[in-house]
């Protein structure tokens, strides 16, 4: 799937926020970026198990910088503020997101409010901020079929 199949212009920061797909468009979403000169970042979260190890690989794979408190708070203010990436938008591409979604729901869904909340803030900066959260395609089937 290309991004013209998603229907997106990650250079636009009117479109951005946080949307689900299958992994197999996490390539083409960052080849797509590049092209606006987008920050990317991918975050694998496979194995991922719990709001903790989730925060460890947001701070190395982001990166976050190095005084991160590891707490959701801290997040939120971090996904607001990405000065320190010294980008004109941003783009983040998490493979593997069922791992989480499946073994903490509670975390996966305070993920995405952090994440979403952050992209109403880029958005009223006027600077792309795109999050992609890679599912099975089963994860599709099963809300057509709901």
């Amino acid at each position: 799937m290309s991004t013209n199949d998603l229907h997106i212009d990650l250079g636009d920061p009117a479109r951005g926020g946080v949307f689900f797909v299958t992994a197999e468009d996490l390539d083409a979403l960052a080849a797509a970026a590049s092209k606006h000169w987008l920050h990317i970042s991918r975050i694998q979260l496979q194995g991922c198990r719990d709001k903790t190890e989730l925060l460890k690989r947001l701070a190395k794979e982001l990166p976050l910088p190095a005084d991160f408190g590891h707490n959701w708070d801290a997040l939120a203010d971090c996904m607001r503020d990405l000065a320190w990436l010294n980008a004109p938008g941003y783009l983040l591409l998490f493979e593997h997101a069922e791992d989480l979604r499946d073994a903490s729901e509670d975390d996966f869904d305070t993920l995405l409010d952090i994440l979403d909340e952050a992209a109403e803030s880029w958005l009223d900066a006027k600077q792309p901020y795109f999050v992609f959260f890679a599912l099975p395609e089963s994860a599709f089937e099963d809300n057509e079929n709901g």
